[in-house]
């Protein structure tokens, strides 16, 4: 006794009154391409962040949707740049605020 039983992917065996059908032949156009796939964007949507300079940074990613993969680097690296300037900006101690011009002191003594 066998526990073998016909998968979906197995054809049904012919009936003794209906010919036997060969398998379909796969063309060259059938064949999976070995070729490389031309560049598409990966679709990965980016929400608003509130700060302009970290949202142009964002939005320059999809720069590399347009190139191939071996060009995405010089991408994320110029995107890493800017967004480590818009951090670094974030430490820099803000300029005194501008006060009252300084008097001028006058001796009265004469």
């Amino acid at each position: 006794m066998s526990d073998w039983m016909p998968g979906p992917e197995t054809a049904p065996a012919s009936t003794p009154g209906e010919p036997a059908t060969a398998p379909a032949a796969v063309g060259p156009a059938d064949a999976p391409s070995c070729e490389p796939a031309g560049p598409a964007p990966i679709g990965v949507g980016r929400t608003s962040t509130g700060s302009a300079d970290v949202d142009a940074q964002l939005e320059r990613l999809a720069d590399a949707d347009h190139l191939q993969a071996d060009g995405h680097i010089d991408v994320y690296e110029d995107v890493h740049r800017g967004l480590r300037a818009a951090l670094t900006s974030l430490d820099t101690r803000p300029a005194p605020a501008p006060g009252p011009a300084p008097m001028a002191s006058y001796d009265n003594r004469s």
